[in-house]
């Protein structure tokens, strides 16, 4: 399996979170990070880089078949009631998609299963096998699972339900990932919604709040135990109404790994806005709005776009 790196932001990044957090960290209980001193846990340097915002492609799986759907209308219930929105359902394999972004030269994709089923697992794997390094995969990883995906191709793997659920974060089971891939193998996912003036990361399929706040303390914090962070902007992901660039500016002023956003970008009007917002520091994926996907949005157009970046970050 070959090696790839993330352009702009391929210098390794030091772990001081790691190496000084002892087991019995006084935060272990994660909902007391809103209060945590910056002086408790040394910063991860932030590095300078330039100021080239990247297109991340994805490929989100539903029973087997690449798919867009408003990820906040998903739900662990099997009755047809809580049947999710479907915005686009693909006759193309996950794997044709996969050969398609490494054709384009685009790294760092994301690879979704939107459930457990054996035939999303299976469809998953044959994206990873397609595009070898090139691709990142999340939806049901564990610590028994995770370690697998990467041998089968992934890059990284991306957690959510794992660390994130029923409200709360499990600091251990984050641990153990790290120990078992290591944190240049670890993506973590920090959806979030808007409550009381802050964004609150959400648990259990985006339908739980959790204690937990998107702020310059809890990403330096978490830095320290990751790769980089994915961050859907809930209120707006699958909608095609418009990004939420508070959000944005938020993530580009304060997150001190790669960082990527995803939720209702529309137009090439909205890629410019996070470039803008993010001060470039902030990636970016589309889903529903693209053209191979059914939407209005040319794909062509944003890989142009994502390649005029990179020209002139050189």
């Amino acid at each position: 399996m070959r090696n790839f790196s993330l352009g702009r932001r391929s210098i390794p990044i030091p772990n001081p979170v790691q190496s000084h957090l002892k087991e019995s960290h006084p935060f272990s209980s994660i909902g007391k990070l809103s209060s945590l001193p910056l002086k408790t846990t040394p910063r991860p340097r932030r590095l300078r880089v330039a100021c080239a915002a990247r297109f991340r492609p994805c490929i989100d799986i539903h029973k087997g078949k690449v798919k867009q759907i408003v990820g906040s209308t998903l739900s662990d219930l099997k009755d047809e009631v809580s049947a999710p929105v479907t915005n686009f359902v693909s006759d193309k394999s996950s794997a044709e998609f996969a050969k398609l972004y490494r054709e384009d030269g685009l790294t760092g994709g994301h690879v979704i299963m939107l459930g457990a089923d054996p035939l999303s697992k299976a469809a998953a794997v044959e994206a990873l096998l397609a595009y070898p390094g090139g691709l990142q995969v999340g939806g049901g990883i564990t610590t028994e699972n995770a370690l697998s995906y990467i041998e089968k191709g992934a890059s990284h793997v991306i957690v959510t339900s794992y660390v994130f659920s029923d409200g709360k974060m499990n600091l251990e089971r984050l641990k153990n990932l790290v120990h078992i891939i290591g944190r240049d193998r670890l993506v973590l996912d920090l959806s979030c919604r808007k409550k009381d003036e802050k964004y609150v990361i959400v648990t259990d399929r985006w339908q739980k709040f959790s204690d937990v706040s998107v702020n310059q303390k809890v990403l330096e914090f978490l830095a320290g135990y990751a790769d980089e962070f994915l961050v859907h902007g809930v209120d707006v992901e699958g909608k095609k109404l418009g990004i939420d660039e508070e959000l944005v500016c938020l993530l580009g002023k304060h997150s001190p790994i790669p960082v990527t956003y995803a939720g209702g970008v529309a137009s090439m009007d909205d890629l410019e806005r996070i470039r803008v917002a993010g001060m470039g520091r902030v990636d970016v994926t589309v889903g529903s709005a693209l053209d191979i996907f059914g939407g209005d949005l040319p794909y062509r157009d944003v890989v142009a776009w994502h390649a005029q970046q990179q020209a002139l970050a050189v």
